[in-house]
């Protein structure tokens, strides 16, 4: 941290939490290959709801750093640095990044209801004002147990079926199910950091379902969350949805064992953080090859 310099890009880069990028962007690519073989794949609004949930995902993170630093989240973590804490950046920064980044994702639903319809001014506000409900306003979620639902259902429900919508007009049932094994990766990686933070989260108030119900309950969630994401590939195939293309995902499954193993026997703070980006390389993985069988 040394040699980050107040303000820099590099810091703001630090700020927009790279890695966690892939959980907004990853779903948005399984929706548009949904779209693709439906054969109504439209590129301009693909492109938006990508660009859209990108700087969904930033906004969310910028405010998760200032609204956790206002609350003292982080006066104790043992994770990645935060740029609040770390006097990187100001409070007033972050909040004009935040308000900058959701302004942006503001835009592109204002292109995405112009080229699909009414729905997306209701799925784009929501999900704006759930990212800011985050760890904001009177009653944060990630503060109360619900971040693992917000997480499960706007990164992965909401955000594949959002985008096959704007791709191609419709939803049909794959994109439902297609929604389920992102929005469980996703999910594992907010429980990876629920996992590494569960003593110094419940000092400043932050009550996750981790914090709440033990480490092992944080453990034993994140191997359920990675069953149902391999199980979900199955259904779309049983159901006859899809090709057994769709079967491709499962060649991660061995590495999705290491993971669930890394969680269960290692406790330290920078092997936490090297299995949470770990996880997120796992959802990159997983829904790459989805989409690739989805699209053959």
């Amino acid at each position: 941290m040394n040699d980050l310099r107040p303000g820099s890009l590099r810091v703001w880069v630090l700020a927009s939490r790279p890695a966690t990028l892939l959980v907004g962007i990853v779903p948005v690519l399984v929706g548009a290959a949904i779209a693709r073989a439906s054969g109504a794949l439209r590129i301009g609004p693909a492109i938006a709801a990508l660009l859209g949930a990108a700087w969904i995902q930033i906004g969310t993170n910028l405010a998760n750093d200032v609204f956790d630093h206002a609350r003292g989240a982080d006066a104790a973590r043992v994770g990645s640095v935060r740029v609040t804490q770390a006097g990187l950046l100001t409070p007033a920064q972050v909040r004009r990044g935040m308000i900058a980044s959701f302004a942006l994702a503001f835009a592109a639903g204002v292109y995405l209801t112009w080229s699909a319809g009414w729905p997306i001014v209701v799925i784009g506000l929501v999900s704006i004002a759930s990212g800011l409900a985050y760890t904001g306003g009177p009653y944060p979620l990630a503060y109360n147990g619900l971040g693992d639902v917000f997480v499960f259902v706007f990164f992965g429900l909401v955000a594949v079926c959002g985008t096959t919508f704007v791709a191609s007009g419709s939803v049909p049932l794959e994109a439902v199910i297609a929604g389920v094994p992102l929005g469980a990766i996703s999910t594992a990686v907010l429980v990876v950091n629920n996992v590494r933070d569960f003593r110094t989260d419940p000092l400043a108030g932050k009550w996750t379902l981790v914090a709440r119900y033990g480490r092992g309950f944080g453990v034993a969630e994140y191997a359920g969350l990675l069953a149902l994401a391999f199980a979900s590939p199955v259904a779309l195939v049983a159901t006859g949805r899809a090709s057994s293309w769709v079967l491709l995902p499962l060649l991660t499954a061995p590495y999705a064992a290491s993971l669930v193993r890394t969680l269960r026997r290692h406790h330290e703070g920078p092997v936490l953080d090297r299995c949470l980006a770990s996880t997120a390389r796992l959802l990159l993985a997983f829904g790459a090859l989805l989409a690739i069988g989805i699209s053959l």
